[in-house]
């Protein structure tokens, strides 16, 4: 940036002294707070950080005491203190996917639909359809996919359509959560929020 200048929205360089003033104030009030935000975030970054090696090892330490042994990372454990006051809960979710295999099971189940609900009302065939709707960015609602998997319905299409919707599931990353807990008067562990909208 040439010294006094600054520049716009637009990406045009403006003379420091043709800022108006309440302009300047604005400007140096955002990049004083974002600075502040920015040193925040790495924080709880290496927070992050050090509760998810500590957890770990501290994991790995109680399963040694046993003589097993743990492969990586996986698995949800909960530490609590030993007034029971706090507890930190490590989560490591999934990240799911559905391979081509998905198109094969919506084939089946539509036929099975076609099949049943012959002249029924057009809401049936809604209901199993907005299971395999996608959202704004072309993701399927895993949920729902595998919630159709939890109906009893004996029909061999579906059961196939069932086996090929078990069969298209990808693991394609995991993510690791860490959240700090306190026992409220009532027993019930509220989360200590680490979000500022929450604080």
């Amino acid at each position: 940036m040439p010294e006094g200048y600054m520049e716009n929205a637009q990406g045009h360089l403006i003379p420091r002294d043709q800022v108006r003033e309440i302009d300047m104030a604005r400007h140096e009030l955002v990049m004083e707070k974002v600075a502040k935000v920015r040193a925040m975030r790495e924080a709880l970054a290496r927070l992050k950080a050090e509760l998810m090696g500590d957890v770990g090892a501290f994991v790995a330490l109680s399963a040694e005491k046993y003589g097993a042994k743990l492969g990586g990372d996986k698995g949800n454990v909960s530490l609590t203190s030993y007034d029971g006051r706090f507890k930190i809960v490590r989560q490591v979710a999934e990240h799911i996917t559905f391979d081509e295999r998905l198109q094969a099971a919506k084939a089946l189940v539509d036929e099975c639909l076609r099949d049943w609900t012959e002249g029924a009302r057009s809401e049936l065939q809604a209901l199993i359809d907005q299971a395999f709707q996608v959202d704004k960015e072309g993701r399927i609602n895993t949920g729902r996919i595998l919630n159709l998997r939890r109906l009893e319905i004996t029909d061999e299409r579906w059961q196939q359509a069932m086996r090929a919707i078990g069969d298209s599931i990808q693991v394609t990353g995991t993510k690791a959560y860490v959240r700090v807990y306190e026992r409220t008067a009532s027993g019930r562990y509220d989360p200590i929020p680490l979000d500022m909208a929450a604080v």
